[in-house]
């Protein structure tokens, strides 16, 4: 089973990873760019109309600051971004952040804005080498960092987690609410990878660790990014037998509970339950398993 619509793993563009070293070929495609501002909050400038988009500045005007190469379209046209201040004369534009935008853009603007974001906190995070603490520099067209002490490359981080929806034998799906969530926000389960672990180990692992079920049927639906600053969100479902105790970790939930499907679309509806946005994978794992589309819930 795969997620049919995943709102930050859409689109597609050519990364021209092959080029990104052929420092005559970079220079060119800089010269007739399109280029997408991030700051240093992670936002972009965007021209929120019925149907949002990113707001590009050409390269002759780019602010600037450490560029990044995105990609290419299939009209040939380059893409970078570049880490700076957004600035104040872009037209009808104003910042806003994946959160809000992400779920909202078209197929290419949500691809070169989830590949921005990400390249841009890395960038701001590894300014020295983790090995010897000297200062790094960007090569690459953007992707890599070298020391400018010991000469080792680093490359961007990414840090994998899997997010899975638990429902039981009795059909009822399981959502919890986190120590730093407001009231009414719930959602499904989630958790980092540990080193020496699969990726269905980490499932029932964190499963085990958050409410203290142990489950079984795990089934991967679909991965999307989550450049908040950087995972890579690992999509699942499980089973779990009904009757078990939840046992929650207060360090991490504040409650967890069990709801059919009537429940839980009317929890949805009069905002007992505040769902997560649709920009998440949680929101699609959890309408996977409802079977339509749900009302409400917190961001976009």
């Amino acid at each position: 089973m795969t997620l049919g619509w995943l709102a930050l793993a859409r689109g597609t563009i050519d990364r021209m990873a092959e080029r990104r070293r052929d420092e005559d070929w970079v220079a060119a495609a800089w010269a007739g760019s399109r280029v997408l501002v991030v700051d240093e909050q992670g936002r972009v400038p965007v021209r929120l109309t019925d149907r949002p988009e990113l707001v590009f500045t050409p390269s002759r005007r780019a602010p600037k600051g450490q560029r990044i190469l995105l990609g290419v379209d299939e009209d040939k046209i380059a893409y970078f971004a570049v880490r700076a201040p957004i600035p104040d004369d872009l037209h009808d534009a104003e910042p806003a952040g994946l959160r809000r935008i992400g779920a909202l853009l078209d197929d290419l603007h949500s691809t070169l804005l989830t590949q921005a974001v990400a390249m841009a906190a890395w960038h701001g995070a590894h300014g020295f080498c983790p090995r010897c603490g000297g200062a790094t520099k960007a090569i690459a067209a953007g992707h890599v960092r070298v020391c400018l002490h010991d000469g080792t490359e680093q490359y961007p981080r990414l840090d994998p987690a899997v997010i899975m929806l638990v429902a039981d034998t009795e059909d009822r799906v399981l959502l919890a609410r986190g120590t730093t969530w407001p009231e009414r926000r719930q959602s499904v389960l989630a958790g980092f990878i540990e080193p020496g672990e699969s990726i269905e180990q980490a499932v029932v692992r964190e499963v085990k660790e958050e409410v203290g079920l142990a489950v079984h049927d795990v089934q991967y639906c679909g991965s999307q990014p989550w450049p908040l600053p950087q995972s890579l969100m690992l999509g699942f479902t499980c089973r779990a037998e009904a009757g078990q105790r939840l046992i929650t970790d207060q360090t991490e939930l504040v409650e967890a509970r069990w709801y059919t499907r009537d429940e839980l679309k009317a929890a949805a509806l009069n905002g007992d339950v505040l769902l997560p946005g649709r920009v998440s994978i949680a929101r699609q794992l959890i309408e996977y398993w409802y079977g339509a589309d749900l009302p409400g819930g917190w961001g976009l």
